[in-house]
């Protein structure tokens, strides 16, 4: 299913002559195009996949006791949401809209003493029946091609997998739902550096929700959950791919998991479904949060490392060629895979 383009522009962030960070505005929206479609579900799609987002809200107006960091993001996030505010009800001053939030992402980076180039995309669109708006820098990569004249050409290409600066507003939920501060979506991490230092100042937004964290829980919880009921080994496998598709399906479509659709996908013993173990557990998850793709792993393989020794297989393998004795702490494996028995025989 392919989104609505309402509005799709590109300005670009570049060191001038004197050595500053300038910012080189477009004029004008591109006309929504074919191509324009394909590379903003493109960049929707590279947003979807990068793992460990977070999820939060815009920062309320600080106190008098909030200190000097704090007072800054709030008065940043009132800008923001103020030019936000006023594009939603004027679109027709989306470029404009985009200028001046691209002048106060200059302004951040050099608050924050950070130096960052590249093209800042500004994508409004509508998918699923609900609108975001999405904002990222994204730098490009020259890429080799041969024409039909069997001649070597040199391009450049927008470095979607690079993907690092981006932040991805729910429009609908901020309308509809703007209490529950679960509306901005962004990536964290980047080489020991949080993207917050950069976007989240920007845009004046407070990470409320760790995305990894709860995925990782989830999976824990589903696990425990799978323990408790009277189910053989390939039932909690079964189990756990139902898991593995609903997560495939979330992942594929950008949409949110949601607890109470993932119960009813899973076993009710006793009139306690997973729904109601979460409820009742210490720190019950979120009613919904974004799928992260490295859960995907976790559901279906067993991992590990340290001490000089990295293990990996398939959960389906254990109990029948993989077996563990806790008592001996020692790990058997059966059938051993070819390229590494070879390496065994040689050594």
């Amino acid at each position: 299913m392919s989104a609505v383009i309402h509005h799709f522009v590109v300005h670009q962030f570049a060191i001038n002559e004197q050595q500053e960070l300038t910012l080189i505005p477009k004029s004008n929206c591109f006309d929504v195009s074919h191509d324009i479609e394909e590379l903003a579900q493109q960049i929707n799609h590279a947003f979807n996949t990068k793992p460990g987002k977070g999820v939060g809200g815009f920062i309320e107006q600080a106190g008098s006791d909030s200190d000097t960091e704090d007072e800054t993001r709030s008065l940043n996030a009132g800008e923001f949401k103020s030019m936000l505010s006023n594009m939603l009800t004027n679109p027709e001053d989306f470029v404009a809209f985009s200028i001046k939030s691209c002048e106060l992402l200059k302004k951040s980076l050099i608050e924050m003493g950070a130096v960052e180039t590249g093209f800042v995309i500004f994508s409004h669109y509508e998918f699923l029946a609900t609108k975001y708006l999405m904002i990222t820098m994204l730098n490009t990569k020259e890429h080799v091609e041969i024409n039909r004249e069997l001649e070597l050409t040199r391009s450049d290409h927008l470095d979607l997998a690079k993907m690092q600066l981006a932040v991805r507003i729910d429009l609908t939920q901020l309308e509809i739902n703007p209490e529950q501060n679960r509306y901005i979506s962004f990536i964290k991490g980047r080489m020991g550096r949080k993207v917050s230092d950069f976007f989240m100042h920007f845009i004046g937004c407070e990470e409320l929700v760790d995305v990894k964290q709860q995925n990782k829980q989830l999976l824990s919880n589903v696990d425990e959950f799978l323990a408790t009921e009277q189910l053989d080994p390939a039932e909690k496998i079964q189990h756990r791919e139902v898991v593995a598709d609903y997560y495939k399906e979330k992942l594929e479509q950008g949409e949110d998991i949601q607890i109470k659709e993932l119960a009813e996908k899973l076993p009710v013993e006793s009139d306690r479904d997973f729904y109601q173990f979460n409820q009742q557990s210490e720190t019950p998850l979120e009613e919904n949060f974004q799928a992260d793709r490295g859960a995907l792993k976790t559901l279906a393989k067993f991992s590990g490392q340290g001490g000089g020794v990295s293990i990996s297989f398939d959960r389906k393998l254990y109990g029948e060629r993989v077996s563990y004795d806790p008592g001996s702490d020692t790990l058997m494996i059966k059938g051993i895979p070819p390229n590494l028995k070879d390496q065994l025989l040689k050594s």
